[in-house]
């Protein structure tokens, strides 16, 4: 038994919950399966690997470039509130368990449970019609963390063994219904990628991919499809557009917040540096960062779908990853995903307003993940849809959604007191609502949860666009769909 705990200790501290190897392994395994050269399957391991750290690197950049922008809006304006990010959320989620005493290394008890779970209803898909395997570590961390809390407001006496069991199940499922709800629509954007989104705002893509052709109407006008006059045909590269409008964004933000402070927060701002520059230079980060981003994609993607068929065929036939929401960028218009942000956090800064004029009583602070990484998620599968009058309304409501909703679940759960909440859209608006019902209905109420998600595949099979016998072809074989509708 203590070999089993120790292989289990070590692939969950160097492994599960280290999204780059375990894209890595998956790669490895799946070109085993195919029964590639072993050098080959290694070539795959690296690339693979390195491509996902390659993503890291980019998001670790944008969410540090942005931080002391966060930091000086606090300092400046007094703005002691709750920080609606999941790393932020993480860590009060953290703070409140052990703030009752209740032990957080139910935390990793929780994830294995639901990553097993979700596992189980993959292996039963005949029957369960869940397509999609959650592997995106970070992101099943962050979510066990919040989770957890909730489960523990909602059912304070129960026993650590009885919230694993419960949490793991309800947790699971939802990792496997939410991610195989955005199969369609995200082999529809990759023409056949091969991976579904397994991140924080897969009921968000679906709803998007819904409604974006109603708000783009029939004349829908896309990125790909403005051709700018004169000067501003500068626009249709993307690294130009970015920076120009992030100078535009940081320039105002950081004008306002005052050379001093920046000084203070920001260590890399020398003094002898020109402040006009120093806001330049943070615009152009941003596009940098954007560009390393999209190569680590391109690095990945291709590796993980072609060797994920090996997995598919031998241990889990018609199966699909689910993975960072940041490989489906690369997919879409690359100016997507700066409309996105900023439509977004114009959405934010709207509803933040509206907490202020209304005297909430909670304040809430825009976090950098939900802000970039959910509304840029949407404009990239709005404007396939919708176009660019989607690619902007969408971004903008969610920014709305996010502040008001996480308000309301920073102060419904008692996070708003140690600082945050975990902000992205599934969280500001699905969760909430499982919590609610849980903690008015308690075990009715979880049940009714799992029973509402494990309803979804059912109804995607029998009433979605791709239903019965298109369902899991499209998955398995989408490039066939493709030629039958053409």
């Amino acid at each position: 038994m203590g070999i089993i705990i120790s292989i289990w200790t070590f692939f969950q501290n160097n492994i599960l919950t280290k999204p780059a190897f375990f894209v890595g392994l998956i790669v490895f395994l799946g070109y085993l399966l195919l029964r590639k050269p072993f050098y080959n399957a290694l070539a795959g391991f690296i690339k693979a690997t390195v491509g996902y750290m390659i993503l890291n690197v980019a998001a670790g950049g944008l969410v540090g470039n942005f931080r002391p922008i966060l930091a000086g809006l606090n300092q400046r304006f007094q703005l002691n509130a709750a920080v609606i990010d999941p790393y932020f959320g993480q860590a009060a989620a953290q703070a409140a368990v052990e703030n009752v005493g209740r032990s957080f290394t139910m935390m990793v008890q929780v994830l294995l449970l639901a990553f097993i779970w979700n596992l189980v209803l993959v292996i039963a898909r005949r029957l369960t019609k869940v397509r999609t395997v959650f592997i995106t570590g970070h992101i099943m961390v962050q979510q066990s963390s919040t989770a957890l809390w909730i489960v523990l407001f909602c059912f304070p006496a129960l026993q650590d063994f009885n919230v694993v069991i419960m949490l793991g199940l309800l947790l699971g499922t939802y990792w496997a219904v939410s991610s195989n709800m955005t199969v369609g629509a995200t082999q529809e954007l990759t023409d056949g990628g091969g991976f579904a989104i397994g991140h924080q705002q897969m009921f968000g893509v679906w709803l998007v991919d819904k409604v974006a052709e109603k708000i783009g109407g029939k004349n829908k006008q896309k990125l790909e499809d403005i051709k700018l006059p004169g000067f501003l045909s500068i626009f249709n590269e993307n690294i130009v557009a970015t920076a120009v409008l992030m100078t535009f964004f940081f320039g105002g933000i950081i004008a306002i917040l005052g050379q001093d402070i920046m000084h203070e927060l920001d260590k890399g701002f020398s003094t002898k540096q020109s402040f006009g520059f120093y806001i330049v230079e943070k615009a152009f980060t941003f596009a940098v960062y954007l560009q390393i981003l999209q190569l680590g994609v391109r690095l990945f993607v291709g590796e993980l779908t072609e060797s994920f068929q090996g997995i598919s065929e031998k241990l889990l036939p018609g199966s699909m990853p689910a993975i960072d929401c940041a490989a489906s960028y690369g997919f879409g218009h690359p100016n997507a995903v700066t409309i996105g942000f900023l439509f977004g956090a114009l959405g934010q800064f709207i509803a933040i307003a509206g907490l202020i004029i209304f005297k909430s009583p909670i304040f809430i602070i825009t976090g950098f993940v939900p802000v970039f990484f959910d509304n840029a998620t949407f404009a990239v599968f709005a404007n396939r849809k919708g176009g660019v009058k989607a690619a902007c309304i969408l971004p903008l409501i969610s920014g709305v959604v996010q502040v008001l909703g996480g308000a309301l679940a920073a102060f419904y759960f008692g996070l708003g007191k140690f600082g945050g909440w975990h902000g992205n859209f599934d969280w500001d608006t699905v969760w909430p609502v499982f919590g609610f019902i849980m903690h008015s209905m308690q075990y009715v109420g979880v049940a009714i949860c799992i029973i509402f998600l494990l309803a979804i595949p059912q109804l995607q099979y029998y009433f979605g666009k791709y239903k019965r016998e298109k369902y899991f072809v499209v998955a398995e074989n989408f490039a066939s769909l493709s030629e039958e509708e053409n």
